[in-house]
């Protein structure tokens, strides 16, 4: 059943369509990377502390946003495109009664889809990383090292599971609703307001109830400003930002205020992939947990569901 899904995406425009749109993004994006690389590495003393190809991923000129900022953009609509009627298509077709009537499991039915959507994602990502090291390797000349190899399969396996709840989400509100164009515009504007709407409503709600800034003291700011960090981080492209962030850039050390205390012990050097792992462990977690949370509650209504009619 997880091949059939694969089949069916793989043949389907809707995927093809979706692929371009990743492939003629990570195309640019890594060839603009490159083409700014050329002057980092000229101007570079010690080529090992470069992170030479996590700065193909996070390298602009300001022309094209970094690959990972538009994944955080594109992502959810790939996700989208390939969940949005996974269930509900089938029972306009009439088929989900037919393959209800064979020897197979509802849960087997709605695991296929998600697995099946989920594998060809990261199999996606995960051959885009390869070929973005590969080209890099043929155009500097210059090894790739563990520690980076490590941060993009890191990289590429977080890419997979923002991809997944947004998958899981639109797999979700298919079994909801029963016309494709309901639950497509219903995933399409959840991705909206967590994208667009969901700062301004935060920053607009602490401006009109919060107390004035200026009066603050220093710990309080900080208290503060961890306050709406918080409530943004409960946006997954929030999650995903910072996550990425620390992942590609070893050289970020704090995800939330740091006070003068904190910085004047501080040693000016990257992390250690274990050390950013630790920082974007909270994130990670929670765009799991959310993953979870969007397939158990589909899991539950669609096991619960009448599909006879």
């Amino acid at each position: 059943m997880v091949r059939k899904e694969i089949a069916d995406h793989l043949r389907s425009w809707r995927f093809i369509v979706l692929l371009g749109l990743i492939v003629l993004t990570f195309w640019g994006t890594t060839a603009v990377a490159i083409t700014n690389l050329r002057e980092v590495v000229a101007k570079a003393k010690d080529i090992d502390d470069l992170f030479l190809y996590l700065k193909l991923l996070t390298t602009t000129e300001g022309v094209l946003p970094p690959f990972h900022v538009f994944l955080n953009f594109l992502g959810p609509l790939l996700g989208i495109g390939l969940g949005f009627d996974a269930i509900n298509s089938e029972q306009q077709n009439g088929t989900l009664t037919r393959v209800m009537a064979q020897p197979v499991y509802r849960d087997n039915l709605l695991l296929s889809k998600f697995t099946g959507s989920l594998l060809l994602v990261g199999v996606l990502l995960l051959c885009l990383s390869l070929l973005m090291i590969g080209g890099g390797m043929v155009l500097t000349g210059i090894m790739v090292e563990a520690e980076e190899v490590l941060r993009i399969l890191a990289f590429t396996l977080l890419c997979t599971f923002y991809v997944g709840f947004w998958l899981a989400l639109a797999i979700l509100l298919s079994i909801i609703f029963r016309q494709p164009s309901t639950s497509a515009l219903a995933a399409i504007g959840i991705w909206l307001f967590f994208t667009v709407f969901y700062r301004i409503v935060i920053e607009l709600a602490v401006g009109a109830l919060g107390p004035d800034v200026r009066g603050l003291s220093q710990s309080e700011a900080i208290q503060l400003n961890g306050m709406v960090l918080s409530l943004l981080r409960l946006a997954p492209s929030q999650l995903f930002s910072d996550a990425t962030t620390t992942l590609l850039m070893p050289s970020v050390r704090s995800l939330g205020p740091v006070s003068m205390e904190q910085m004047a012990g501080a040693v000016p050097s990257p992390l250690s992939l274990k050390d950013s792992l630790m920082v974007v462990w909270p994130q990670v977690s929670g765009l799991v947990a959310a993953t979870l949370l969007c397939f158990a509650l589909g899991y539950y209504l669609f096991m619960r569901r009448e599909v006879r009619s």
